[in-house]
């Protein structure tokens, strides 16, 4: 049972907190080395006008994902 919504399903300004990382491999270390571990919060910043990518704030800076690496992070929206 995933718990929580994808990250690409977040709005703009909303926030949340990182549940878990369902990516394997070198795809899930490089996202976990960006900071995005269960724990952290997030807010959605923006999205480029065709939805992709998604800028994200977290520990105090700015970070952009495509839209497929945001579908392996998933968050508890407060």
């Amino acid at each position: 049972m995933i718990k929580g919504i994808s990250l690409r399903q977040m709005q703009v300004n909303q926030t949340g907190t990182v549940v878990s990382v369902r990516a394997r491999g070198e795809l899930g270390r490089r996202i976990r080395d960006m900071g995005l571990i269960p724990g952290k919060d997030i807010r959605i910043q923006g999205r480029a006008p065709l939805k992709d990518p998604v800028s994200l704030r977290i520990m105090g800076g700015t970070l952009t994902l495509r839209n497929n690496e945001a579908d392996y992070i998933f968050v508890e929206v407060h």
